[in-house]
């Protein structure tokens, strides 16, 4: 692909869910790619540890259909190459005080309270609430993902080094250059997946993003009425922050956070879950699905913290840099962009091997946006 005075052609910086899928896809087209990560391998500092994230068609706004129908055929294409189940369709239930805003290909409107409790028994959605019904909607086995991607990144001849953090980077119009911890390399393209570091990988853009604290809790799983038929993928838009809920698939438990949390220095580890954080998370989830047992002491399986990289618009930063167009951005998911996964890693390789994905200019790195108001799948 490129001279071999290069180290590699592509070196990817952050190995989350995106960078991960960056270097796999970049491998399977047979490009030398090395994939950096400053901490080890399954650490919690980020975005994309833990079971499960939401995976569903309803969005805010119709350019982002054509991206989710990628992602959709992405999981499909991993799950054929894993040989296992990596998406659960559960049918999904977003609700909105009055008139919801979400669409998508097969999703439809609902106002009758009777047929929001013929979808989806458990939910119980507060008064004066409409939803949007997603068939398509479901939970993603996130740790299953993102151990596929870098197997199948190693598989394909991808270098994949943990612990090794990048220091600096420069770029001219043949080639950049990059320092680490551990090493100087020359490369043809840079591809930077560093999530929550996303202003400290490019100063230039920082005004873009704010880094928050999100907390989640899981419940032991095997509570009938926290699994599908009676419960999917759902989320319920409040003035206190949207809380979104992840049905009990697999044995992964029921699991409900709040799309709101403080400003976080990513320099620091998230603080764990405080008492009062998991007790309000439990008591939300029996709000929402009554008959859940949700006792703080005795039925919750797991309580963490993860860090949302957010923008002002609730939308990615994707794309070459305008002023340096070998380095590609791959940035501030604002909660929802795990289930992106196999597309985001498609769009990198195809801007690392020159493509235009003009497709992707609604989240490109120079637009500017009204918000989108709905996200959170963590």
């Amino acid at each position: 692909m490129l001279g071999a005075r290069l180290d590699a052609d592509v070196a990817v910086v952050g190995l989350g869910i995106h960078g991960t899928a960056a270097a796999y896809e970049l491998a399977r087209r047979d490009v030398r790619v090395v994939g950096l990560e400053q901490f080890p391998a399954g650490h919690a500092r980020g975005s994309s540890h833990g079971r499960t994230r939401m995976i569903r068609r309803a969005y805010p706004n119709p350019l982002w259909n054509p991206f989710v129908d990628r992602a959709y055929a992405g999981w499909r294409r991993w799950e054929t190459v894993a040989g296992r189940t990596l998406v659960h369709r559960t049918g999904g239930l977003y609700a909105h005080p009055g008139v919801p805003s979400l669409q998508g290909r097969g999703t439809e409107p609902v106002a009758d309270p009777r047929r929001m409790r013929e979808l989806m028994p458990s939910l119980a959605v507060p008064d004066g609430h409409q939803a949007v019904h997603d068939p398509d909607a479901g939970v993603v086995d996130a740790a299953a993902a993102l151990t596929f991607a870098r197997e199948a990144a190693v598989a394909s001849g991808a270098e994949l080094a943990f612990g090794e953090a990048l220091v600096t980077w420069r770029a001219d119009e043949h080639h950049v250059e990059l320092e680490t911890t551990r090493r100087r390399l020359r490369v043809g393209r840079l591809v930077l997946a560093t999530g929550a570091w996303a202003a400290r990988a490019v100063p230039e853009l920082a005004d873009l993003f704010e880094v928050w604290r999100i907390v989640t809790v899981s419940l032991r799983p095997g509570q009938g009425v926290a699994q599908a038929p009676r419960l999917g993928a759902f989320s319920v838009d409040r003035p206190e922050g949207l809380v979104f809920g992840i049905p009990d698939t697999d044995g992964s438990g029921f699991k409900v956070g709040v799309d709101a949390g403080p400003v976080w220095d990513p320099e620091r580890p998230a603080a764990p879950p405080t008492d009062a954080e998991v007790a309000e998370l439990c008591a939300l989830m029996e709000a929402y699905v009554p008959g859940v047992s949700a006792d703080p002491r005795t039925d919750v399986a797991e309580a963490a913290a993860c860090l949302y990289t957010m923008t002002a618009d609730r939308r990615f930063v994707l794309g070459p840099l305008t002023w340096a167009p070998r380095v590609v951005l791959a940035a501030a998911c604002s909660g929802h962009g795990f289930k992106f996964g196999p597309a985001v890693g498609e769009a990198v390789a195809d801007w690392c091997q020159g493509a235009e994905r003009h497709d992707l200019d609604f989240v490109g790195v120079s637009r500017r946006t009204e918000p989108d108001k709905e996200g959170a799948d963590a």
